[in-house]
């Protein structure tokens, strides 16, 4: 052990050791902030360490990076706001990606919210995860996913190390049920095709917005979210076709929709308002909500669900005409499962969709 003295006049105790075929220079401290006594019991420490095999230098270098990577380490909900902000652009529209943050933080925010995501074990997202498995499977299954994806974007960003802990196969289907075998499948309440007729005709007695609404979803065999966000630009009067842009569409590719004559003269018995493009505004502005739809079913006492005339009208394509499959379908802008029967696909049999539409209307007209 010795004093070093630098050329600036600084001093500070130096231990020179040999630790195997390495020379090593170890610092005790600055004088006379240490002391010689302290000097030497630090020299002694470091030399009861290299007996028992441990390099001083080594340990210090491995301590210095612990707490660097340690300083990097963020929660589980700030990585869950970074990865949302990276992602949220993929999304079909702001409010599904609103949706997608929230379902993070509702459901794994007051388990995992506040923990580094170094700390997270499968034990936590089991945790996370089981309330909901068999109550709400999709939501929870959803959930999973979201969260195996900020976890791995927490890997990838130099937070965290190791096996994503959220992973399914090989991981976490070892200690739950299989989503579909516990799944509870919840049909959309559908009304009978043979109560087609006598509903329509009562729901042309009603009155505003939301029945105008409802009665055209029905005749265009199209979601309410999509009606609900329909505007006038949309409308070709001239063509007979609605044409819904991409980003409102669930499959995220435009659909056009054939409009029937008893579409077209509704559409011309719908209010126009001077400061608003939807073709079916609310009253004080901006487009009508879902309830609105469906409270018109609610006052007209009838047991189903905007969505569930879609199956009505899928019953209908199959029970009572001889349509194909794929025309059905395509109006219903249902994806195409078979990957390689939608790679060949390139048209949305608009021309056979047409006489289908015309018939739908006049079967619900009958």
């Amino acid at each position: 052990m010795q004093l070093q003295v630098k050329d600036t006049g600084a001093r500070s105790w130096l231990l020179r050791v040999q630790i195997g075929n390495k020379r090593r220079h170890i610092g005790l401290g600055g004088y006379p902030d240490v002391t010689l006594a302290q000097a030497r019991e630090r020299a002694r420490e470091a030399h009861d360490k290299i007996r028992l095999g441990i390099d001083p230098v080594e340990e210090r270098r491995s301590i210095r990076l612990a707490l660097k990577a340690e300083s990097t380490v963020i929660t589980f909900e700030e990585a869950a706001q970074r990865w949302h902000k990276a992602k949220r652009h993929e999304y079909r529209n702001g409010k599904h990606a609103d949706q997608v943050l929230t379902t993070l933080v509702t459901y794994a925010g007051p388990v995992i919210g506040s923990m580094r995501v170094n700390e997270i074990t499968v034990d936590h997202i089991y945790s996370v995860l089981d309330p909901l498995w068999t109550q709400k499977t999709e939501t929870a299954t959803r959930l999973r996913g979201r969260i195996e994806n900020v976890l791995a974007w927490a890997t990838v960003s130099g937070h965290r190390t190791g096996e994503n802990p959220a992973r399914w196969k090989g991981n976490l289907d070892a200690l739950m049920a299989k989503p579909g075998k516990v799944r509870k499948v919840l049909h959309h309440k559908a009304l009978p095709v043979d109560d087609m007729a006598n509903f329509m005709k009562a729901l042309r007695t009603t009155e505003g917005m939301g029945s105008l609404a409802l009665e055209f979803c029905i005749l265009t065999a199209t979601r309410s979210g999509e009606v609900r966000g329909a505007t006038w630009d949309e409308i070709d009067f001239g063509k007979k076709i609605w044409t819904i842009p991409a980003e409102r569409m669930k499959a995220g590719k435009e659909h056009r929709v054939p409009l029937s004559k008893p579409v077209l003269q509704l559409l011309l018995e719908v209010p126009r308002f001077q400061n608003s493009n939807f073709v079916f505004t609310a009253a004080r502005g901006g487009q009508i909500s879902d309830m609105t739809i469906s409270a018109v079913l609610r006052r007209m006492k009838v047991a189903a669900v905007p969505h569930g005339f879609r199956s009505t009208f899928r019953d209908w394509c199959s029970e009572r005409t001889a349509y194909p499959n794929d025309v059905a379908e395509m109006a219903l802008a249902h994806m195409i499962g078979n990957k390689v029967e939608a790679a060949y696909r390139r048209g949305d049999l608009f021309d056979k969709r047409v006489q289908m539409m015309d018939d739908w209307a006049a079967f619900c007209g009958s």
